[in-house]
C-alpha cells in the first residue's frame, strides 16, 4: 500500500503570545460589543498559547487591500512551500537518502487562503529543479479538511501509478485575510484561533523504492463525506475587501451528531472499531472540536494530546495542521501494526478520514 515516508512542517517567523493577540483584539473591538470582556474569553479559553504568522502584529494594524494581501500570499506561499519542500525530501530523521526534486511524478498543491493562476506549484517548480514532467494537482477551498484530503487524494494516485513519488504541499497564510473592519463575532473567534503554517508530505507508491530509516505509515483506506446543505456552516465570504470567514457557533454541535456514524461506519468497512485505533491524527479545529471528537469517538484525552499540543503551539493553520500532527506521531515511538485514523472536518461541511498502519521495510 502507498506510504507516508517523510513529513516537513515550517514555524512561519512572527510567534505572538495568545495575550499579545488578545490585547490586540481588545483595542480592535472594545468599542463594537458591550461586553466584549466576555467575548475575550475566547483567547483564554481556547487552550492556544502561541501562534505563528507570516507578518508581524504591526502589518495587521492597518487595512490592506486584496490585491496588496493576495501578493503576499504569492510570494511568501512560494518562499515557505521551497522550505517545506526542501526540509521534506532531505529529511534525515526519515529518509536513508534525499530523494531527487527529478524524481517527483506529481504535486498536489492544497490551500484555501490566496489565489495564484498560475498556481503556487507552479512558481516553487520554477524555483528548485522538479522535472517539468512533473504533474500539478491544485485543490482550492477545502479548508480545514484539506490536510488530510490531499494525503487521500496522493493515496488513490499512488494507488493507480504505483511507482509514484507524490508531494502533498499544504500552505495556508490565513492572517493575511484579516479583515480589521469587519467586527462580526465570527471574525472576533477566528481572530483568536487561525494562524499560518506550511507543510509537506511526500507519499510513495508500492515499487517506488524510497528507503526510510523508521517505521512508517501506510495508507489503508481513505473517505469524504459531505453534509448536504450546510455550506452556511463555515467557509469564506467573498467581498470587494476580500475573504471574510464564515465560522458557524453550531460546530462543535454538528460534529457530536454527525462525525460518529461518519467514522464508525468507514472503520466498519474494514473491520475495526475506534477500539482498534492506536493513533488519532486530529485536526486540531479548535477545543471544542477536539472535545467534541473525544465526547463522540469516546476517546481519552491521551489520544487527542499531539492535537491538543499542536493547537496550543501553533492555533489553527486550516489545512496544514494536521500535517503537524501527524509529524509528531511519525518521530515518536510507535509499534509495527499500530492503527492510525486521519481525521479533518472543513467547509462544505465535510470530512475526510484516512486509515493508516505502521509498518517496517518489506
Amino acid at each position: 500500500m502507498p506510504k507516508i515516508v517523510s513529513v516537513s512542517t515550517v514555524r512561519l517567523p512572527n510567534k505572538l503570545k495568545q495575550e499579545k493577540t488578545m490585547e490586540f483584539a481588545r483595542n480592535l473591538f472594545k468599542d463594537d460589543f458591550q461586553d466584549i470582556e466576555r467575548l475575550l474569553s475566547v483567547f483564554q479559553n481556547g487552550e492556544i498559547k502561541t501562534r505563528h504568522f507570516s507578518m508581524p502584529l504591526e502589518w495587521y494594524e492597518r487595512e490592506h487591500s486584496l490585491q496588496e494581501r493576495n501578493d503576499l500570499y504569492i510570494k511568501l506561499a512560494t518562499e515557505y512551500g521551497i522550505k517545506a519542500v526542501e526540509n521534506c525530501l532531505r529529511n534525515a530523521r526519515f529518509l536513508q537518502q534525499p530523494v531527487a526534486f527529478k524524481e517527483i511524478d506529481a504535486i498536489f498543491f492544497i490551500s484555501s487562503s490566496g489565489m495564484a493562476t498560475p498556481g503556487i506549484e507552479a512558481r516553487i517548480m520554477n524555483r528548485l529543479p522538479f522535472s517539468a514532467d512533473t504533474k500539478r494537482i491544485p485543490i482550492w477551498g477545502l479548508g480545514c479538511a484539506g490536510g488530510a484530503a490531499g494525503v487521500s487524494r496522493a493515496y488513490e494516485y499512488c494507488l493507480a501509478f504505483p511507482e509514484s513519488k507524490v508531494l502533498v504541499i499544504s500552505i495556508e497564510l490565513c492572517s493575511l485575510t484579516f479583515q480589521r473592519n469587519d467586527r462580526s463575532k465570527s471574525n472576533l473567534i477566528g481572530t483568536s484561533l487561525f494562524a499560518d503554517g506550511a507543510a509537506c508530505a511526500l507519499i510513495t507508491g508500492d515499487h517506488a523504492n524510497v528507503q526510510t530509516n523508521r517505521l512508517t505509515p501506510s495508507i489503508l483506506k481513505g473517505e469524504s463525506k459531505l453534509l448536504p446543505d450546510s455550506e452556511n456552516v463555515m467557509g469564506w465570504d467573498m467581498k470587494d475587501s476580500g475573504l471574510h470567514v464564515i465560522f458557524s457557533r453550531d460546530i462543535p454541535s454538528i460534529i457530536r451528531n454527525w462525525l460518529g456514524g461518519f467514522v464508525e461506519g468507514f472503520l466498519q468497512k474494514e473491520h475495526l472499531s475506534m477500539k482498534d485505533i492506536a493513533h488519532f491524527v486530529a485536526h486540531p479545529g479548535g477545543k471544542k472540536v477536539l472535545d467534541a471528537y473525544e465526547d463522540t469517538l469516546f476517546l481519552s484525552n491521551e489520544k487527542t494530546e499531539h492535537a491538543r499540543n499542536v493547537l496550543s503551539e501553533f492555533g489553527n493553520m486550516s489545512s496544514p495542521t494536521v500535517l503537524y500532527v501527524l509529524e509528531r506521531f511519525m518521530v515518536n515511538e510507535v509499534h509495527s501494526e499500530d492503527y492510525g485514523l486521519m481525521a479533518a472536518l472543513g467547509p462544505g461541511f465535510c470530512g475526510e478520514l484516512v486509515l493508516l498502519k505502521w509498518k517496517g521495510e518489506e
